[in-house]
């Protein structure tokens, strides 16, 4: 554990943030900005406390707390990731009065599920808080009511450019695809398969052949020496390992649903809903290596310049200045 017991030294545009570690990808990009950031912990380091990542590399300035040091912080924002850190956690840790008083901004990671019109976000009518959504299109379908939303695109750590492409074979990285099914296009991918031998990554991908919960540099090494990013995924929010995928320099072959046509540019790769396009464009890089990597190069550029650290890190700056003015 990091020691809070000294004030951190910070100059007057930094803020002191608390949030719960509850996505350690996305938080890894987060607390690589310039303030201090307080992450909870419990003994037992479960969902509401599990301090910091034991996975990521982060930074000195981001410090475990317990309940007893919270209550003794300067706090400047919340971030909240779950509705019952708002109305249990966050008094809990900070007492009501304060809780109350520190502005709070609730990070929604999420696509919402349903019918479109019964899309009601938890944190809906709360002009107590503001929501920033992760994509623009979770912000169109997202019900909020009343309650402000921003919107930041996703950000990450460049792991940078490490295509080789070697291998005729197509990466995916879907946790539990076979819990989660056709949401994340399961079904898809013995179509897929055909056209390009696929490999999957992630949590219980070893029950459909993949290799099980690689950690981060497992997957940035292996992925890349695969000939294309393979995402056919029909419905959820924009999974950070497609834009991984571009910035180690990897085509990508993504069916065109949420958020990624937007995320996949020109130039990048194949977008579409007809799975024989994909099917088509799995075979043109299967036999042109060249191909595959000039589509990665461009993929590459454009996530850099998109999804890059220092333009997330900024766009969560204006947010900060701007609830806490």
């Amino acid at each position: 554990m990091i020691s809070v017991d000294r004030p951190v030294e910070r100059a007057s545009a930094t803020k002191r943030i608390l949030l719960w570690h509850v996505h350690g990808s996305y938080t890894t990009a987060l607390v690589r900005g310039p303030h201090s950031y307080f992450l909870p912990v419990l003994p037992d380091r479960g969902p509401d406390g599990r301090g910091r990542a034991r996975t990521w590399v982060w930074p000195q300035s981001a410090a475990e707390v317990t309940p007893a040091q919270a209550r003794e912080l300067d706090i400047d924002v919340v971030i909240a990731q779950r509705p019952h850190e708002v109305d249990q956690l966050l008094p809990q840790w900070l007492g009501r009065r304060v809780a109350a008083a520190v502005p709070t901004i609730y990070l929604e990671h999420n696509a919402p599920q349903g019918r479109v019109g019964e899309m009601r976000h938890p944190m809906a009518d709360r002009p107590d808080l503001t929501i920033v959504h992760v994509t623009h299109f979770n912000d169109v379908f997202w019900d909020c009511g009343t309650t402000p939303t921003r919107v930041i695109e996703h950000g990450i750590v460049d792991p940078g450019y490490r295509y080789t492409g070697e291998l005729p074979r197509g990466a995916v990285a879907i946790n539990e695809a076979r819990r989660r099914g056709r949401v994340v296009g399961t079904d898809l991918l013995p179509r897929l398969h055909a056209a390009m031998p696929l490999d999957l990554f992630g949590i219980d991908a070893g029950a459909l052949g993949g290799m099980d919960d690689p950690t981060q540099s497992v997957l940035h090494a292996e992925m890349p020496r695969r000939r294309a990013y393979v995402h056919p995924v029909r419905w959820t929010s924009l999974g950070l390992s497609l834009i991984e995928a571009m910035h180690l320099g990897m085509p990508i072959v993504a069916l065109a649903t949420t958020e990624a046509v937007e995320a996949v540019g020109p130039g990048c790769g194949t977008v579409a809903t007809d799975v024989q396009r994909l099917c088509d464009a799995l075979r043109r890089y299967a036999a042109d290596a060249g191909a595959a990597r000039a589509d990665g190069l461009r993929a590459r550029a454009y996530a850099l310049e998109r999804y890059g650290l220092k333009r997330f890190l900024c766009a969560w700056d204006a947010v900060f200045t701007e609830v806490t003015s």
